[in-house]
């Protein structure tokens, strides 16, 4: 009886071998393939055109830091630029006080604590809509709901949009209305906090505002940092509230950066100053995240 014949091994080109090896490789094609396309070719023309004077149908005929120079002298690009400054140190401190406040209400137990932790989140899914933005405008415009009420105990209400003084408010408002993403955050945070700390505290005779600013505070920092840094980029990339409530108005009283980067691209067609603009609130954000993470060995207490 013949013996069975040996199998032969299989021969594998370095093609295949490399495939083989790096068969992860193939399921993140399609990722970077996204990633180049709409993340880093658009990242870096926006830095190429920043530098030209690139316009939707007249081409190119400018090269230089013309852009850049016009933003830090023209009158409307600085005052966009403080508008926006003002209105980002207005909403995220209010923002954050607002969303630690309610936070540490809901932390303790009472009655219908999940309906109530719900309802004060919902604004945060809702805020963002162009819907809630449109709402707003007409509870705010010169015949509306707030005037209204205003009305009924004998006050007369301002033209809250046609005013200077109060359009940026409104604005305002309604960032500060969306503070269930940082509540949650908070409140998930004061969960956290050892009852150990207040138990010792309460023996020792402290007070719970006593407590709270020297237990509480310190032991959220953390997520106060966290939230600190990504509302600072939220509050400079806000569009939705000044474009649809104002426009812009009255007399780019809230016109910000944003508003502006798109003025500039799809009204004048200044590709180019649309870019730079862009560029420049890109690099006011990064230098206040660099700042925010510096200082935070100074006051964000870690305790591993």
């Amino acid at each position: 009886m013949s013996a069975p014949a040996k199998s032969q091994p299989v021969t594998r080109t370095p093609f295949k071998r490399w495939c083989d090896e790096n068969t992860g490789l193939f399921f993140l094609i399609p990722w970077i393939i996204g990633f180049l396309v709409f993340k880093a070719y658009p990242f870096a023309s926006s830095l190429f055109y920043s530098f030209t004077d690139m316009n939707f149908f007249k081409g190119i005929h400018q090269y230089g830091i013309m852009n850049y120079i016009s933003i830090f002298t023209d009158r409307k690009t600085t005052t966009a630029l403080m508008i926006t400054f003002k209105y980002a140190f207005i909403t995220v401190p209010l923002k954050l006080v607002f969303a630690l406040f309610i936070a540490y209400i809901l932390n303790f137990k009472i009655k219908f604590v999940n309906l109530f932790r719900t309802v004060y989140y919902i604004p945060s899914i809702l805020g963002g809509s162009v819907a809630i933005a449109v709402l707003w405008r007409a509870l705010f415009k010169d015949t509306g709901i707030i005037n209204t009420l205003l009305g009924f105990f004998g006050i007369q209400g301002p033209n809250w949009l046609a005013d200077r003084n109060w359009a940026l408010f409104v604005i305002c408002l309604l960032r500060v209305w969306q503070f269930g993403s940082a509540m949650v955050l908070f409140l998930a945070a004061l969960k956290g906090v050892p009852a150990d700390l207040y138990e010792a505290a309460t023996i020792d005779g402290a007070s719970k505002t006593k407590q709270f600013f020297s237990i509480t505070v310190p032991m959220i920092t953390p997520v106060i940092f966290y939230n600190l840094v990504t509302q600072i980029a939220q509050a400079f990339q806000e569009f939705n509230g000044p474009y649809i409530i104002t426009q812009g108005g009255p007399r780019n009283a809230t016109t910000l950066v944003a508003l502006l980067v798109y003025n500039y691209a799809f009204q004048s067609n200044e590709m180019g100053m649309a870019c730079a603009l862009a560029w420049v609130m890109f690099v006011i954000v990064m230098i206040l995240t660099i700042i925010a993470f510096t200082s935070q060995k100074h006051w964000v207490y870690y305790s591993d």
